[in-house]
């Protein structure tokens, strides 16, 4: 760091703390404003950056006791007055202010120690990274790490290239495009028409990622994020990867057993066996018969629905009376008062 800016900057009020603040109030103050305005915190507006680079050059001397003794009396005898360089060209025979101050303390005032590296010192303009107490602050070491050769304190800051953002859409497609698999067209405003292959088996509000068709970014595009919606079918109804269904059978079948035909996803039918009693409401599993992943593939879930007879004609109805005179000594409430018993 120049000599000039130690007079010229109030290392103290950049800080925040009093001119006596303790090592340990200047390292709390720093890490609080590290956090607030380092850049990587700060990507959108940038505006953190200066800012960033003065608590950086502030905590750096006022960190080290034999630097802040020099920045103390530095500041008590410039006054905040300025300095032209000495030496050739430096004015008429006006000295300089390395010269007021560099045998003060046997050296150059502007020269920072061997072995440390000061903020925005030397190599030109740069905002330094995180010191290596300060590495957890985002999580990682300090930001960036430090310059090469010797490790000094904070190095030159190098932003890290980041990738473009992601863009958002959604689409609508059909419940066979869900189960088999899809390639839908989405149109930009420019025109161009970006090809989205959706895979087979997709869920209902499942995203699909199109890689390189986000917003540019300097280490490249970001990606799309396609958000899927799956319409519903009038007779299949997914639930997780199975399939469920529900199959009207007559009474006799149900009564006496069967065997009926159910429709599947793939366009055919399997035969699903039918227990004699079985009751309406109760489902039957069909193994392997549901949605196909890659992952695995779910089953094909089938309810039972007793359909009643709406009309009966007089053969029809002879015969349910000769059934209920059959069966008179069956209740099917019976023990429902004890089960109703609060």
């Amino acid at each position: 760091m120049a000599s000039q800016d130690w007079v010229d900057k109030d290392f103290y009020k950049i800080l925040g703390v009093p001119k006596d603040a303790t090592a340990a109030d200047i390292k709390k103050s720093y890490r609080k404003l590290a956090r607030k305005h380092h850049p990587d915190q700060n990507q959108a507006t940038g505006g953190s950056d200066k800012m960033f680079k003065d608590i950086s050059e502030a905590y750096s001397v006022l960190s080290d006791p034999e630097d802040r003794q020099q920045y103390d009396a530095i500041r008590a005898m410039g006054g905040g007055a300025r300095f032209t360089a000495g030496g050739p060209g430096g004015g008429a025979g006006g000295a300089g202010f390395e010269d007021i101050f560099g045998n003060l303390f046997g050296q150059g005032a502007g020269q920072p120690r061997p072995g440390r590296q000061r903020p925005g010192g030397g190599g030109g303009a740069s905002y330094g990274n995180l010191p290596p107490e300060f590495a957890d602050l985002f999580g990682q070491g300090g930001g960036g790490g430090f310059g090469q050769g010797g490790g000094g304190f904070p190095g030159g800051y190098q932003p890290t290239p980041r990738k473009g953002a992601d863009r958002t859409a959604t689409t609508s497609i059909s419940f066979a495009g869900s189960i088999n698999g899809t390639t839908i067209g989405l149109r930009e405003p420019s025109g161009e028409v970006i090809d989205v292959r959706v895979p087979a088996g997709i869920k209902d509000g499942q995203k699909v990622r199109v890689r390189g068709k986000g917003q540019a970014g300097a280490a490249g595009n970001g990606d799309l994020m396609v958000s899927v919606s799956v319409k519903p079918h009038p007779f299949f109804q997914r639930d997780g990867d199975n399939i469920r269904v529900h199959v009207p059978v007559s009474f006799p079948e149900a009564a006496m057993g069967a065997h009926i035909d159910v429709p599947t996803l793939t366009g055919d039918t399997v035969k699903v066996k039918v227990p004699a009693g079985t009751p309406s409401g109760r489902t039957l599993r069909v193994k392997g018969r549901g949605v196909s992943t890659a992952k695995a593939t779910g089953d094909l879930l089938v309810t039972i629905d007793v359909v009643v007879p709406q009309k009966l004609n007089k053969d029809a109805e002879a015969a349910v009376e000769a059934f209920a005179a059959a069966t008179v000594d069956a209740d099917p409430r019976a023990g429902l008062a004890a089960k109703a018993k609060l």
